[in-house]
């Protein structure tokens, strides 16, 4: 802990970090609370209030349809940070299974996981994410879906890198003189070795995953009206500029700062675990 401390105190851009994740998760977790009319998440019309200026009670102004900009931004990140957090719970664990299995046992099971995880990694992908989607109804699960099929292999790479590196290690050589299965070994004494490297990936891909997100609904392929999503309020907002300016500025800032966030937090959680050590 007091390492920890130490380390936000000495990189101010750490703590920025912790800050700005902490204030976009309480908003996100407290939106009922916060949001000053938590009704305008959803398909409401205020023609009274349309596109307002920023100003009371409307501090980040209205949308075309009267709903105010700063409620509707506060759900965007409850449902960036559920895309984010179900995306990497699903990712993850397939690509640290593969990347294990791979790094350890080598040979033919090497060569097959890996070469498949090249043919994902060699096609960019918001292009992968977009080719899934096209196929698909654009919805927030099938959103979901379209990003982890591009996440794993990231994973997948990581870890073989890492499990390839320790498998010459003599605390697997002991476990493997005593007899202990290659499960154990793999899960039981490797994959503690790398918790902190995929720890540190995790925190960084939270702002991409939420950058990638937001991106497929600029696009038109994520989540739909009148969920509220920071992309697809970005996309519908530029297309009324200069004039409307605040509908794409303030959600842009919104993604600006949860990406930014999680990537301060990142470099803060590496250092704290001592990942570049």
């Amino acid at each position: 802990m007091n390492r920890t401390l130490a380390i936000l105190l000495r990189n101010p851009l750490s703590a920025l970090g912790v800050i700005l994740i902490a204030l976009v998760v309480l908003a996100a977790i407290f939106a009922d609370v916060i949001a000053p009319f938590p009704e305008h998440r959803g398909a409401v019309v205020d023609f009274v209030n349309f596109n307002k200026a920023p100003g009371w009670p409307y501090l980040f102004g209205t949308d075309l349809v009267g709903r105010d900009l700063f409620s509707r931004i506060l759900y965007a990140y409850r449902v960036s940070l559920i895309l984010g957090v179900v995306v990497l719970a699903v990712a993850v664990p397939i690509g640290v299974t593969i990347g294990l299995a791979a790094g350890y046992l080598g040979g033919w099971t090497e060569t097959i996981l890996m070469r498949i995880t090249d043919v994902f990694l060699s096609i960019p992908p918001l292009v992968l994410a977009m080719s899934i989607m096209g196929l698909l109804e654009p919805t927030l699960f099938n959103g979901m879906l379209a990003v982890t099929a591009m996440w794993w292999p990231w994973y997948t790479r990581l870890v073989y890198n890492l499990a390839r590196g320790e498998r010459e290690e003599g605390y697997v050589l002991a476990a493997e003189v005593i007899g202990a299965s290659r499960l154990h070994i793999m899960f039981r004494e490797i994959l503690p070795n790398c918790v902190p490297a995929i720890l540190t990936k995790m925190t960084l891909d939270l702002g991409f995953v939420i950058l990638i997100a937001s991106s497929l609904s600029f696009l038109g392929l994520g989540v739909q009206p009148p969920t509220p999503d920071l992309g697809s309020m970005v996309a519908e907002g530029a297309k009324y500029l200069p004039d409307s300016w605040w509908l794409t500025v303030f959600p842009g800032l919104a993604i600006l700062v949860a990406v930014f966030g999680f990537n301060l937090l990142g470099d803060a959680l590496r250092e704290i675990l001592g990942v570049d050590e």
